[in-house]
């Protein structure tokens, strides 16, 4: 494998906590890495780094681990639109990159061949740096919970609707609409 010396730590804990060695594992990891040495971004211990993922697929494990994105610290944010794209904030700079995956050519190759030619491939080569097309999210906001009137569950407040006048979760809620 190809992994510079410093980084074959990060690489054997990505693996680790991804449970197995994949090419979608190998994609997150050399975008987390591309990532952090384009924008000068260090572990994010808060929400310093953010990350809006296009796919929920095995590469944003590395990045959790590369990067520090998570969903509970809510720096890592999923905007799922099917694609090998990161889009990738510091806080402290503004700077801001996307990073998609390039079109590679089909070929009949093993998983381990293809996961191979991933880790050998350079990420300039791997990847196409574009602009994200949105703006750097606002940092996660803690929500007043309320009681839902139908299952007595607490809700966050974002995730409450109003039903005949009561306060009821998205799962209880019964939506409404006379329009095809």
């Amino acid at each position: 494998m190809n992994i510079a010396e410093k980084d074959k730590e990060l690489w054997e804990r990505a693996a680790a906590f991804h449970g197995h060695i994949c090419p979608g594992l190998t994609i997150g990891y050399k975008a987390a890495l591309y990532a952090r040495d384009l924008l000068d971004l260090k572990f994010s211990e808060d929400e310093e780094v953010v990350c809006v993922t296009e796919n929920d697929a095995c590469g944003v494990d590395a990045i959790s681990v590369v990067l520090g994105c998570t969903v509970g610290k809510g720096n890592l944010l999923f905007r799922l639109r099917g694609k090998q794209a990161f889009s990738f904030f510091s806080r402290y700079t503004g700077k801001r990159v996307r990073l998609v995956l390039r079109n590679r050519p089909k070929q009949d190759k093993t998983r381990d061949q293809v996961q191979q030619e991933m880790m050998d491939t350079p990420r300039d080569q791997m990847f196409e740096v574009k602009e994200p097309s949105f703006a750097l999210p606002e940092p996660a906001r803690i929500f007043t919970s309320f009681e839902c009137a139908c299952c007595g569950e607490k809700t966050a407040e974002n995730h409450i609707r109003l039903q005949e006048g009561k306060k009821v979760c998205l799962d209880c809620f019964s939506s409404y609409s006379r329009f095809m």
